[in-house]
């Protein structure tokens, strides 16, 4: 019966070990590193105010490796993305300027971005936006990969 056992926990351990993360296109783009991103926001400080209603928008400068921009879609559902283009090499310009829910780099390469899905706005070929998890408990969301 230890045997059994044994073989079926080698079993589970082995078909259960992979890497969740193989369908992430982010783990392909060539351009960009994920750096290491852990944070919380509090909710009920004045300065996140406007992550409190649908439709806004907050970015943190110091995060990520241009900053990263947390969206909330419905108060249950945030998206959280980085402020670098995807589809070039980080650069003195390739920090993306939001406006709305449109995410825009200034490299004269008019590349653009939904930061709620992090899609390319026109060419189907690019990499999407860097996305980061999110998670909302209460009046804190944890931002982290």
């Amino acid at each position: 019966m230890k045997y059994l056992l044994s073989a079926l926990a080698l079993f589970l351990m082995i078909s259960c070990g992979g890497d969740d993360n193989n369908d992430n296109p982010n783990n392909n783009n060539p351009n960009l590193t994920e750096p290491l991103v852990n944070f919380t926001i509090n909710l009920t400080l004045p300065e996140y105010n406007q992550l409190l209603f649908p439709g806004n928008s907050v970015s943190f400068n110091n995060q990520g490796i241009k900053g990263v921009i947390v969206y909330n879609v419905n108060n249950t559902l945030y998206t959280a993305f980085d402020l670098t283009d995807p589809n070039h090499s980080p650069s003195g310009c390739s920090k993306m300027q939001v406006e709305g829910i449109v995410a825009s780099c200034p490299c004269n390469d008019d590349n653009t971005y939904d930061i709620v899905t992090g899609q390319h706005q026109s060419q189907e070929q690019s990499y999407p936006m860097l996305q980061y998890f999110v998670q909302r408990n209460g009046d804190v969301i944890t931002v982290s990969n």
